[in-house]
């Protein structure tokens, strides 16, 4: 019988793929870089997901959400995305979570149950709400610093928060988390100046909204993917305490 984890396990072996099957991650938001940590964790035989997001596909998604066509315009991104999980791997079991994480939410989940969490969300308070919650049970984290404003998708790389500069999310969360004594926090940064936006476009918040094209985000969310997969198969961990 066809297999379609084949190609896969010729890669990493039977018990590669049995260790997949048998995660948990949870990736909070599932937007330009979630849904494409989604989609490769996915395909790569993930088990179970939990996938954490209170938007709706808008036409402004069309131009770097994977989830994004014009048929799902309108639906919530957790449904759009967990029908097409389960078109990919009918096997993979989907927790989905219409809400928008933040520290008056955060009691709605049990982080004991993460093999590992995703923090793709855009606001200050929420990363550093996950990065808490992950902290008290010792879950594993990866967090997505800025990657709007980017036309670099090869100047991205993984690192510790404590070793990151230029980025301005990185930064804040540099000392937001210092002050909260969070000794580390392993990241997706990029050292490329942020571009400045060529207009003004406020969201409802009326902060600026941040420029993005298709191949910035896909590139983050690919990259944390794979540092997510690797942690869970034990390979080449960045961190060496972290085996």
């Amino acid at each position: 019988m066809e297999n379609q984890f084949s190609r896969t396990e010729l890669l990493i072996g039977k018990d590669g793929v049995n260790k997949l099957q048998s995660s948990r991650v949870a990736v909070f938001g599932i937007g330009g870089v979630g849904g494409y940590v989604v989609e490769a964790l996915v395909r790569s035989g993930l088990g179970e997901i939990d996938i954490i997001d209170n938007d709706k596909v808008a036409l402004s998604n069309l131009n770097r959400q994977i989830i994004a066509t014009h048929d799902a315009i309108g639906q919530f991104k957790v449904d759009a995305m967990g029908k097409r999980i389960k078109d990919i791997n009918p096997n993979c079991k989907v927790n989905k979570y219409k809400t928008f994480f933040t520290p008056e939410t955060s009691s709605e989940f049990d982080f004991s149950k993460y093999n590992y969490v995703v923090d793709a969300i855009d606001t200050v308070s929420g990363k550093i709400e996950l990065v808490m919650k992950c902290n008290e049970t010792n879950t594993p984290i990866i967090s997505s610093m800025g990657a709007g404003n980017k036309l670099h998708p090869e100047m991205f790389e993984i690192s510790d928060i404590y070793k990151t500069s230029v980025c301005p999310l990185a930064k804040v969360m540099r000392q937001e988390l210092k002050k909260r004594g969070i000794k580390k926090l392993k990241v997706v940064y990029s050292e490329e100046p942020p571009i400045k936006p060529n207009f003004e476009e406020k969201s409802t918040s009326g902060k600026q909204v941040p420029g993005s094209i298709s191949f910035v985000p896909s590139a983050v969310g690919l990259i944390i993917a794979g540092e997510v997969i690797r942690h869970l198969l034990h390979i080449c961990h960045l961190f060496a305490n972290e085996r």
